[in-house]
């Protein structure tokens, strides 16, 4: 088993900046691929972005690419989402997973691990 919890989000004004964390415990953070979904109200949960376990790989759905960054501290079982020049549109839940590896985590996400979520709203 593996424990998630996010921590970071909050209120923000559109082109601003926030951090997400995401903490984890349990089984070796290390060995899985570490990655963000949002939800919106009325959407779909969303595949945003992963890290694969080295952190030498990481993938971004092209709506956040050039504005969102992944990145992990193995040392301290912790993931980011740095999120910059914030949209309305990136309004949501973000929940961070974990998963085997960052294919797995996009196309099996019932078999992901999930944390409770954290709310991100972004004015404009």
């Amino acid at each position: 088993q593996v424990q998630l919890v996010e921590s970071g989000g909050g209120l923000v004004q559109a082109g601003g900046s926030l951090r997400l964390s995401c903490a984890a415990s349990g089984r070796s953070f290390s060995r899985n691929a570490m990655g963000w979904f949002r939800q919106a109200p009325g959407k779909e949960r969303e595949f945003v972005g992963a890290i694969s376990w080295s952190g030498e790989s990481t993938y971004n759905v092209d709506s956040v690419k050039g504005r969102f960054t992944i990145s992990r501290d193995n040392a301290k079982n912790t993931v980011y989402l740095q999120m910059n020049s914030l949209k309305p549109e990136d309004t949501a839940v973000y929940y961070c997973a974990a998963a085997f590896s960052i294919q797995s985590m996009g196309v099996m996400p019932r078999e992901n691990y999930w944390g409770q979520g954290t709310q991100v709203t972004v004015s404009s």
